[in-house]
């Protein structure tokens, strides 16, 4: 999830009129089942690289199902150390999670981010399967980026993005597939999909008795805490706050635990997907990164 998450299912108990967006809540769920309840798109241009005084370059990936996905390159700031994906959360696009990132050009590093389908100016619309071939997309086009040939491939995966990467690191992995990647970086990332949905059905009285059977609509095969292990001997880096007041603490530990070593954790105290407002945050990612 992203720092701003579906107001459909995970904040309808903070909202002033709960019953109303409960009901709300309910229907939808009903009407699509719970995977559309994991993603916020909008249109909006919050902000682009260059008000942020970093070069980049549009670029437009058409999906084997045709979609046309739009992300955007940044280059390195001289030299490239290394080259990072970047897959955000569930809420807005990319041009809105743009600073978790932009700090990284001037220590070295590349990066590439997309919109997953209907997000910015991205076509069609989002469902649980369709962005994992999104972010599988994405990963594929980098593979082929000449200027990356010679330098280490990170992803990066905040909220929704982390669950979307865990599951395409392991199977990246296991399939041998190149570029190798050096390293994953999982931030605020739920344990899985539909653990996370029955979880969140569970806290709104009216959506508790719907809590198994919704959940049920999601394909347990998503469940990242299940897969996290596959991507091992790959580095895992497992970034999780105990203020997460989206995705509660115990679903960074979980995922841990449930990984293979080499991995390492990284405990905060900001709020969700905000990791990235404090210097030493950085530092430990770029350890991580330089480490790797």
């Amino acid at each position: 999830m992203a720092s701003r998450t579906s107001h459909l299912f995970l904040n309808a108990h903070r909202l002033k009129t709960p019953f109303l967006i409960g009901l709300f809540a309910v229907a939808a769920a009903l009407q699509s089942g719970c995977s559309g309840l994991f993603f916020y798109p909008d249109k909006t241009t919050y902000i682009t690289p260059d008000r942020l005084n970093l070069a980049y370059e549009n670029i437009y990936l058409d999906t084997a199902d045709g979609e046309t996905l739009h992300g955007w390159w940044l280059p390195a700031k001289g030299e490239a150390q290394g080259t990072l994906y970047f897959l955000h959360g569930n809420a807005q696009n990319i041009s809105s999670h743009l600073l978790n990132v932009a700090w990284l050009p001037a220590e070295g590093y590349n990066i590439f981010t997309i919109d997953y389908r209907g997000y910015g100016k991205s076509t069609g619309a989002p469902d649980i399967e369709g962005t994992l071939h999104d972010a599988e997309t994405g990963l594929r086009w980098l593979a082929t980026r000449p200027d990356v040939e010679n330098t280490p491939i990170f992803l990066l995966g905040q909220s929704l993005g982390g669950a979307l990467g865990l599951n395409l690191a392991s199977k990246w992995v296991q399939r041998n597939e190149t570029p190798k990647l050096k390293g994953v970086i999982l931030d605020g990332t739920f344990s899985g999909f539909r653990g996370i949905a029955r979880e969140k059905l569970a806290n709104f009285w009216l959506t508790w008795p719907l809590q198994i059977p919704l959940s049920w609509s999601i394909p347990n095969e998503y469940e990242g805490v299940d897969h996290i292990a596959s991507i091992s001997p790959v580095p895992v880096m497992i970034i999780h706050s105990v203020r997460d007041g989206i995705i509660p603490f115990h679903h960074g530990r979980d995922l841990y635990e449930a990984a293979d070593e080499p991995k390492r954790f990284l405990q905060t105290d900001t709020p969700h997907a905000a990791t990235f407002i404090i210097p030493a945050y950085k530092s430990a990612v770029l350890e991580f990164l330089e480490g790797n």
